[in-house]
Parts: structure tokens; C-alpha cells; sequence
């Protein structure tokens, strides 16, 4: 082991116990701090304490001597919150072996609750000497030569934390998950550039906390927010999908401080949102950590115990099986693993009162080192779980390799790729769609109607984070990454995006129009559609990143909301902000339960029913979907009949109007009246309604909701 200038091998003023091996990681109980690490082929650990005013000095190594479980363990009376600590662990190194033991590396607690400094790369931070050759001239394997460098003074330090937060009566709002109305957001992003939220708190937790924020939600009609990553990830990735530390919130997020007041600033923020009425979700990352592969930096987890916590190639172990394109695979198959993503989930919950989860590469999570399946100890340990029961969780079904929407079991939600591709193409013109959007326009049914699940179930979206915005979608044709630095290599090529004429902006006025139309149509369909919708930050204003699908390294205006709107982008506002009232206003949008065929029926333009050779006539792409609230039979929440509206929704994605006849039901002077309109954005329009048995003109590439009276 490196010596250290001024270090004692232990400090005769702090008094040690044995401690305990459990709860894993730090924790202050009024008097003085346990310590824990797990490590299941270390041969010692230390514990080295670091000064709070000077974090490159190490005032304490203290070797853990105890050992139960294959915990490491010590009690240190006296120490306070604030105090900064990491962990040494020696052991082989042999990375053929897949060993990286260095005792010359600090490393982080996997269960520390905050860091003190961003993750940046550092040389020091490498398990080997990179100047080094990797083979002698001999034959002798040198293959990545252990680093003899103390990477003490600069690796970031984690920090003894007084948990202890006064929640009052919080409580969390738990809509139900086929009422939620989920924004997917940003945390520095969406406050950054807001003009009236102080400066000082702008791109912060504090920020996200404000009235300015809770008020603009609330009047948007959104239930919850997901936020991209908090769980502390390196700085290359503006997103976050970096994660080296599952328990601290990211700590670039706090306006208050790094040395534990992250933590007390993310409940205030989760208090203030749940105030409002607002749950919080949480992005996370459990299928790969910023370790990246055998080249990557030793920050935790590949110091601590490699083999334990990666997914390895069988006969060469220094090499990692790579199902998340990161680099490295968590080892969710192994029960320490799989305890350390648990105890995470469980923490978030009960400490951070955090109302739900979306997982990042869900199918990674679940993999053996073979093939995905459907059932995993992930899945069992999730199912039988009685606090996680109690949050909403939400998979994003596929990875690199594998594809898996509606492969997951009863109590997940999933992103519905199918349902944003299938509209994507229905709404941009494509042939041959009318039968799947027909089935992506009522829950999916196909895919979560066998198992026990509800249309709630599918997480409808059009766009997400990683791809364009949805002003976006509809203005370019290509990605434009030049400035990502990649030379546009970036990001999918496979957009299903149609610019509607010319590429980027434009001062045509007919094409505009349409853009703006095409936005609202894209919006009416996923507010409309049985399911949960999830509107991407800034998509209710036409946000643009000007043609970039693939912002994850920008932290620039590229990404940033910009609160600087013009008469278009304040229409569209309102304009959603009315669908996600009628929504809420109308429980036949939004069921806990499928329709059965006696409840709904696709008409076509002539008024007739449609039959299924229609459905699959490539040429079809205007229909109708009439629901029956009358031969709904089902309650609210608070025990009220769902209602008995009659309503027909026509989408025509046609580039011609065309008439619709509209069908005589029940009275003679029985007529339908318009309720959302797309073509002129307006929802509840004061127009005269339309009697029974004549047509309505359906403008081309438009969308119209009527409701019987």
C-alpha cells in the first residue's frame, strides 16, 4: 500500500467498538458512526477519514477487523455528520482473474447517502498505470499493471449523514396509476433559464420546489413528474445515466451545499411537489454503473469486489459482458447485488418519499448471464416486496440486445415503444397502420389484456428524452448532432419523423400551420388513448433542440426549457392544458379496465361499422372510434358511475378533408357536438353541434372528439 504524508495508521482520539454488520454503509445514531462493507474476496479493508476543511488529507486509516457475513464492520464513537470517509480494499489483483483489488484507491461507499464533489475523470482514479505497457517484450502477460498512485487527494469522498428531516404531515398523493398524467423533466434543465425563480436556486432541487414550478404543473394538469437521474452519476452525461452512487442525489442538483445538505434539499423538494398534489418518480439506473469496462475508473463497486458485482465473460473474467452499451452489466443474479439495488429501492421510498420508479434498460436488470426471462429474482424480490407494493414501477422493456414490450409481470408498467412507434408512423402518413393504432388507441390490449394487467399499464409516449422533441418530430426529416462532437454519428437514424416539407425552420406559413397541427394531433391521440401519458418537458410548448436526438452530453440551451414563448408556443400550452382537464373530466378517456367489443366499434367515413379487411386496407388512414358509455359499467375511485357519454373520436391522417357521417343513436333531434377540434386547437369550441345521420367535415390531418347531447 502507498504511504500517506501525515496520515495515521489510527487516531488514539477516536474510540472504536466492533460495531455491527448491519444496516450496510454509514449511519450516525446520536453518539457515533457504524461502518459496514461488504466484500466477498477482499483480504482487508480500510476505513479512511478525511478532514471536511481539507478533503485531500486523510487524518485517519483504521483497518476493519471485524468480518461477519462478508461484512466488514467497525464502530467509531464521536464522529458527527459531515464527516467525509471512503474505504481502501486489498485482495488479488489479477484482472485476467476479473480481480481489481488496489489498495492505492479510494472508493466510495456503494451505500453513502451523500458524495462531496462531482465525479469528473481523473488519471489517478485508474485501477492501472496507462503508461505502462500491457505485454512484455518476453511473452509475460503485463496486461494492465497495477497503479501504484494514491488516488486519495482528488476522488470525491462520501459523507456521514444525519438523516433526520422534518416531513410534517406529508403524505404521498398516490393517483391512481390510470389518472396520472406523467412529465418527464430534467431537474437543472426545465429551471435553469426560468426569469422569475431566484438565480441562486435555478437548476436545483430548491428550484424545482417553487411555487413558479408547483403552479405551472398544477394549471398543465400533471400528476407526476419522472425525473432523468439523481442518484449521483460522473459529469460526462448531461442526462445522468452515469450512476456511481444509488443512494446520493446527485449533488451538482443543490443550491445548499455538498456535505449532506443535498439530501435534506431533495425532501424539501419531494415535500413542497407532494403539497401540490404531485408525485415524484425517479429515473434510475441499476443496470450498469460509470465504471465502464475493464479500462474505466475505480470508484466503487470494481474495487470493492468486481467479480461480485458485474456480469463477466465466462472464460475470460477480465472482460464484462456488455448488455447496456455502457461498457458493464450490474450483477443483479448475485443475492449481494440484488440487496444493494433492494435496499436502494427501499430507501428512496421510505427515506426520500419517493412516489414511484421508471427503470432504465429494465431487461438488463433481469438477464442471467444467458437469456432474459420473465422471471428473475429482480422480478420475485420486486413482486413480493410490501413497501415497493406501494409505488408505481415502470420498465422500460428493452436493452441492447433484446426487446421486451409487454413481457413483464402484473405489477409493472411499461414505456410502450410499439404505441410511439405505431402513432408516429399512423400520423406522419405511412400506409398500412390503421389496424395498429386501432389496438395502440385502447391500452394495447394485445399486449397487457392476457396477464392480468390494465391499460393503465401502458405508458403511452411519443417522445422521450433520448430522441427529438416532438416540435422536433414534425420539422426535420434527419438528426442534426453536429454539436455533440461526434460528427453527427450519434443517435438513432431510424426517427419515423416527417418535416412536413422543408427541413428545420421555415417561413412558410402552410407548413407552419401544419407543424403546429401535427403537434396537436400528436398530443390529442396520447391524451385521448386508454393508458398512462407521458409528455416529454417542454413538448407542451413546442420546445426545440433544433434538430439534436441524442442530447445527452448537452448541458447548453440546446437542452434547457426556454420560458421565452411566442403566440404559438402560448397556444399549445393552453391547448394541452384543456385536453388534460377534459381527461380528468371525463373518466371514460382514462378506464381501469378494457372495453369489451359490445362498448366500442371503429366506424368508417361513410358511417358503417368497420370491418377488419377495412382495419388492414394499407390505404386506410382515417377511422373512428365510437364508445358507448352506456354499456360501461364501472365506478370511480370514490364509488361514482364512471358515466354514460357517447362519444366518437375521428382521426384522419389523410391529406385531404374528408366528410364523416355521423350516426343517428337514440332521439331523433339527437345531435353530436365538438369538443376538441385540432385543426383550429380549440377544445370546446362554441360551434353548433351536428345532428345525427349528416356529415362533418373532417379537415386533413386532423383530429375531432364529439360527444352525443
Amino acid at each position: 500500500m502507498s504511504k500517506q504524508s501525515n496520515t495515521n495508521s489510527f487516531s488514539e482520539s477516536i474510540q472504536s467498538k466492533p460495531g455491527k454488520p448491519y444496516p450496510l454503509g454509514a449511519t450516525y445514531d446520536g453518539e457515533g458512526v457504524n461502518f459496514t462493507l461488504f466484500s466477498e474476496n477482499a483480504t482487508a479493508v480500510y476505513l479512511c477519514l478525511y478532514d471536511a476543511a481539507d478533503p485531500s488529507h486523510e487524518t485517519a486509516r483504521i483497518p476493519l477487523a471485524e468480518r461477519t457475513d462478508l461484512v466488514w464492520h467497525i464502530y467509531l464513537d464521536g464522529l458527527q455528520p459531515g464527516q467525509l470517509y471512503g474505504f481502501r480494499v486489498d485482495g488479488p489483483y489479477e484482472p485476467q482473474a476479473g480481480h481489481f483489488f488496489n489498495p492505492n484507491k479510494l472508493l466510495l461507499d456503494p451505500y453513502a447517502r451523500a458524495i462531496n464533489a462531482p465525479v469528473n475523470h481523473n488519471d489517478a482514479w485508474l485501477a492501472y498505470d496507462y503508461t505502462k505497457p500491457t505485454s512484455s517484450e518476453e511473452g509475460t502477460d503485463e496486461y494492465l499493471v497495477m497503479s501504484q498512485e494514491d488516488s486519495g487527494p482528488t476522488m470525491p469522498k462520501s459523507v456521514v449523514v444525519d438523516t433526520a428531516f422534518d416531513w410534517e404531515d406529508d403524505a404521498a398523493p398516490a393517483t391512481p396509476l390510470h389518472r396520472s398524467v406523467i412529465y418527464e423533466m430534467h431537474v437543472k434543465g426545465f429551471t435553469h433559464l426560468h426569469p422569475t425563480i431566484e438565480e441562486s436556486i435555478r437548476g436545483t432541487y430548491a428550484g424545482l420546489g417553487t411555487p413558479e414550478v408547483t403552479d405551472y404543473l398544477k394549471k398543465l394538469g400533471i400528476t407526476a413528474v419522472e425525473l432523468l437521474p439523481v442518484h449521483q452519476f460522473t459529469d460526462e452525461s448531461y442526462w445522468g445515466y452515469n450512476s456511481i452512487g444509488f443512494f446520493a442525489p446527485q449533488n451538482t442538483y443543490s443550491s445548499s451545499g455538498m456535505a449532506g445538505q443535498q439530501v435534506a434539499e431533495f425532501k424539501q423538494m419531494v415535500k413542497n411537489l407532494h403539497k401540490a398534489g404531485i408525485e415524484v418518480i425517479l429515473d434510475v439506473v441499476y443496470n450498469h454503473t460509470a465504471e465502464g469496462n475493464q479500462l474505466g475508473p475505480l470508484l466503487s463497486f470494481k474495487g470493492i469486489d468486481n467479480r461480485i458485482y458485474y456480469h463477466q465473460v465466462g472464460d475470460t473474467p477480465e472482460y464484462y459482458m456488455d448488455y447496456t452499451g455502457t461498457g458493464n452489466t450490474f450483477n443483479l443474479s448475485h443475492p449481494r447485488v440484488l440487496q444493494l439495488v433492494m435496499d436502494s429501492l427501499r430507501y428512496w421510498v421510505t427515506d426520500m418519499h419517493i412516489d414511484g420508479f421508471r427503470f432504465d434498460l429494465a431487461s438488463a436488470l433481469i438477464r442471467t448471464d444467458e437469456e432474459f426471462g420473465s422471471v428473475s429474482s429482480f422480478l420475485d424480490t420486486v413482486a413480493q416486496d410490501p413497501i415497493l407494493a406501494q409505488v408505481k414501477l415502470i420498465a422500460e422493456p428493452w436493452d441492447i440486445q433484446s426487446y421486451h414490450v409487454g413481457g413483464f409481470p402484473v405489477r409493472w408498467s411499461e414505456w410502450n415503444g410499439k404505441y410511439r412507434d405505431t402513432l408516429r408512423a399512423f400520423w406522419k402518413g405511412d400506409d398500412g397502420k390503421a389496424a395498429e393504432t386501432a389496438t395502440r388507441l385502447l391500452g394495447s390490449p394485445d399486449l397487457y389484456a392476457d396477464d392480468g394487467r390494465s391499460p393503465a399499464n401502458s405508458i403511452n409516449l411519443i417522445t422521450a428524452h433520448d430522441g427529438f422533441t416532438l416540435n422536433d418530430l414534425v420539422s426535420y426529416n434527419d438528426k442534426h448532432n453536429e454539436a455533440n462532437g461526434e460528427d453527427n454519428r450519434d443517435g438513432s437514424n431510424d426517427n419515423m419523423s416527417w418535416n412536413c416539407g422543408v427541413e428545420g425552420p421555415t417561413d412558410d406559413p402552410a407548413i407552419n400551420d401544419l407543424r403546429e397541427r401535427q403537434k396537436r394531433n400528436f398530443l390529442t391521440t396520447m391524451l385521448l388513448s386508454q393508458g398512462t401519458p407521458m409528455i416529454v418537458m417542454g413538448d407542451e410548448c413546442g420546445r426545440t433542440q433544433h434538430g439534436n436526438n441524442n442530447g445527452y452530453n448537452q448541458d447548453s440551451e440546446i437542452s434547457w426549457m426556454d420560458w421565452h414563448w411566442n403566440e404559438n408556443q402560448q397556444a399549445l400550452f393552453e391547448f394541452t392544458s384543456q385536453l388534460t382537464a377534459l381527461r380528468q373530466a371525463v373518466p371514460l378517456l382514462s378506464r381501469r379496465r378494457f372495453f369489451g367489443s359490445e362498448q366500442v366499434a371503429y366506424l368508417r367515413p361513410d358511417g358503417d361499422e368497420m370491418t377488419s379487411d377495412d382495419l388492414h386496407n394499407p390505404n386506410t388512414h382515417c377511422l373512428a372510434l365510437f364508445i358507448d358509455g352506456l354499456r360501461v359499467s364501472e365506478q370511480t375511485e370514490d364509488g361514482q358511475d364512471i358515466g354514460d357519454e357517447q362519444l366518437i373520436w375521428i382521426l384522419n391522417a389523410y391529406w385531404e378533408d374528408i366528410p364523416f357521417m355521423l350516426p343517428k343513436i337514440g332521439r331523433k333531434s339527437s345531435s353530436w357536438e365538438v369538443i376538441v377540434d385540432t385543426f383550429t386547437g380549440q377544445v370546446n369550441p362554441t360551434i353548433e353541434p351536428t345532428k345525427g345521420g349528416k356529415s362533418i367535415n373532417v379537415p386533413a390531418r386532423s383530429s375531432i372528439l364529439l360527444r352525443l347531447k
